[in-house]
Parts: structure tokens; sequence; C-alpha cells
């Protein structure tokens, strides 16, 4: 099977940065089952939003499967009960787009790894041997299942765990924005004509898709516009 016919499972939440893993996937020659989750998040908008990003990629299948970490609760995306930090925007506020040490209450308990063990179970289905996902270290809110190592660590895993990777047919785990900065991505993007207007990455989206424009994440998304010398096409409330 040479790499044009190759079928990689890329997970798919609606945002900024997992448009960008779609194209770049697509750009290498993969053909691509996008996989999405209604896990019981506080805006059901990135779904749209990845609905939207699957059908201009020309996806041969997505889906979307439902399962309800917002049970467990311990994040301020799954409980409503915990608010999402807000606060306004600073052009150039690299201390709001740094890792953090201290953990935010918007990770997501296990969240990566529930996800991954999704993709691969379907990777196994569909005798594919890829799966990408949009994690990123560098300039994100420090959440520990978005670190190389952590990659690492599950694509090992994963080669123990299948009857694919104990017969010998390795998966391998891609992760092409672990170590880039968001201008970087969204001029990677760019690049690739990725259509960021419509992605949607608020941690508090409202139905129609309007970004709130003072969560972490929208304020790392606005920043990357900003440094990358690009139109922010986000729809803010």
């Amino acid at each position: 099977m040479n790499q044009k016919t190759k079928r990689a499972v890329v997970l798919l939440s609606g945002g900024l940065d997992s448009a960008t893993t779609l194209a770049m996937a697509t750009n290498a020659g993969f053909s691509c089952y996008a996989l999405s989750f209604d896990y019981g998040q506080r805006s059901s908008a990135e779904l749209n939003g990845a609905k939207k990003v699957a059908l201009a990629a020309g996806v041969v299948e997505h889906r979307i499967l439902k399962i309800d970490l917002g049970q467990f609760g311990g994040s301020a995306l799954t409980d409503h009960d915990i608010a999402v930090p807000q606060s306004e925007f600073t052009e150039g506020a690299e201390a709001e787009t740094q890792p953090s040490e201290e953990i935010p209450i918007t990770y997501v308990p296990a969240r990566n790894t529930v996800f991954l063990s999704l993709a691969l179970a379907w990777s196994e289905v569909l005798d594919s041997r890829d799966i990408f996902v949009g994690v990123n270290a560098v300039d994100y809110s420090g959440y520990p299942d978005c670190r190389g190592e952590y990659i690492e660590a599950f694509q090992n895993m994963a080669n123990l765990a299948t009857k694919a990777g104990v017969e010998g047919n390795r998966l391998t785990v891609h992760a092409p924005l672990i170590d880039l900065t968001k201008d970087e991505i969204i001029q990677v993007g760019v690049e690739l004509g990725v259509d960021y207007g419509l992605t949607v990455s608020c941690y508090a989206a409202l139905a129609s898709g309007a970004a709130c424009g003072r969560c972490d994440s929208c304020h790392i998304r606005k920043q990357g516009f900003v440094t990358a010398k690009v139109d922010d096409p986000t729809f803010y409330a």
C-alpha cells in the first residue's frame, strides 16, 4: 500500500489546530477519516465547525461519537457549575499564551487518552497505520496530554495493545503541530488553503458559533493571527 492509498484517522474537534492537522494529513497523501466527539462539552458550536471543516476537506468519512465526560465533570468545559476563566485581550500579552506550571481548569481529565483510544479502535478496523492529532505543546495551556512524551507513550502503548501492533503492523501517532507556535500553525494552514472562518476554537462559543473573545483559547487564537499578520476571520460575540 503506497502512501497515496494509506488511510489515516484524524481527530477533528472543529478548532483551528485540528483543521490544520487535517489539511496536513491530506496534503501528505493520506485518505482521511475524521473523528469528532460529542463529549458533553459546554458548546456544540465546535462540532458544527467540525462538520464544515470535514466537508470542505473532502474526507472519506466523518464520524461523531457521543460520549459523556460531563458525567465526571472536573473541567470548566464539561461542568456548567465551573466558570470558564475570562479576561480582556491584550495584543502581545505573551504571559497568556505560554504554558503554565498550574494546569488550568479547562483541562478535561483524560480527554486525549479517551479520544486517541477510540481513534485507535477505528484505525484497526480500517486497517490504518496512522492517527493524526492536533495537540500543541508550545503556546497552549499546559495540558499534560498535549506533550510530546505523552504522544510517544500512547504510541508505544498502542503497538503493545493491538492485534495490528502484535503482528508487526506498527501504528504511528502523528502530532505535526506539537512544536509549532500558533502563528506558525496559521501560516501552515493558510499555505494549505484552510478556511479558518469555518473553525471554532472558543471554550464558551454561542450556538451560532460566535466566539466569546475573552477565554484563553480566544486570546491565543487572536494573538496567533496578529503575529502571523493574517486577517482573523473569527466571528466574535
